[in-house]
């Protein structure tokens, strides 16, 4: 369980309390989550992170109204960089979204720029929002994604706790430099304040000594009963695999499921900025 799960900054959200939908637009319903409080647990300066990378978010819900009463759909990306002071809520945000439900805009144009400039006032660094046709929107293509499963190794499991000793011996001593794309959709964690299950694909990619495939498969299951924001788990993931293993370059990327219409996937990365498009069939 995080340790700073009790913050004052977590105790006054919306998140795992009754709330009313509204629908005409409201900025205000969104709400900041300082990243700092995760990274104080994982001993990370925002200034100086041992990672670059991005949030990206997708949605599934959002209509507005046209000037003459007719609702238009809409399917949108959003782009966090990982360097942004805050994370948005997820549930400020679906409520945010839902806001836009009754409300009157003039273009397509118009909803993307208010978008923009209400998340980046959020996260306090600048969002990229693109808005797409539900007929037409690339992004939310199913990718074909050539990764190595390690799901389907034999082992015996009798940890579901967080444990990051797991990964004490994930690689061999003076073991071949290799690369490799790895991925388990075994991820699961909980959320940090209603402990509703989080499930996830993850993706690792690095060029480094070979790691053992059962290591970090116990690790990654270790995670199952674990409390912690979708964003959090990456890092913390990112953060003990580099301390635990020798790599080069490593590359952590997980695709969430969706709730509510949103899905979270944080991308975290050694030596790439900007997260690929790669959306799973269980998004």
């Amino acid at each position: 369980m995080a340790n700073y799960q009790n913050s004052k900054d977590l105790t006054q959200l919306t998140l795992g309390k009754k709330t009313n939908y509204i629908s005409k637009y409201n900025a205000d319903l969104l709400q900041a989550v300082p990243r700092s409080l995760n990274r104080n647990d994982l001993e990370l300066q925002t200034n100086n992170l041992p990672f670059q990378g991005e949030d990206v978010w997708y949605g599934y819900e959002l209509s507005w109204l046209n000037p003459q009463g007719k609702p238009i759909v809409a399917v949108a990306e959003f782009r966090f960089p990982c360097i942004s002071p805050n994370l948005v809520e997820s549930k400020s945000f679906k409520l945010y979204l839902n806001s836009f439900n009754q409300s009157t805009f003039t273009s397509w144009q118009q909803v993307e720029e208010i978008l923009a400039k209400d998340l980046s006032l959020t996260s306090g660094a600048a969002a990229k929002v693109s808005l797409f046709k539900v007929d037409k929107a690339s992004p939310f293509e199913i990718a074909n994604v050539n990764s190595n499963c390690i799901d389907d190794i034999d082992i015996v499991v009798n940890n579901y706790d967080y444990d990051n000793l797991l990964l004490k011996d994930i690689q061999s001593p003076k073991g071949l430099i290799v690369e490799e794309n790895l991925v388990s959709h075994l991820l699961k964690s909980n959320c940090l304040i209603t402990n509703q299950p989080d499930w996830a694909s993850i993706f690792i990619k690095y060029k480094g000594e070979k790691i053992n495939h059962q290591t970090l498969l116990k690790y990654i299951i270790s995670f199952r009963q674990h409390n912690e924001f979708h964003e959090q788990c990456v890092e913390r993931i990112f953060t003990d695999l580099s301390e635990y293993g020798h790599f080069e370059e490593l590359t952590i990327f997980a695709r969430y499921t969706r709730r509510g219409g949103l899905d979270i996937n944080p991308f975290r990365s050694s030596i790439i900025n900007t997260a690929p498009n790669m959306r799973t069939l269980r998004q």
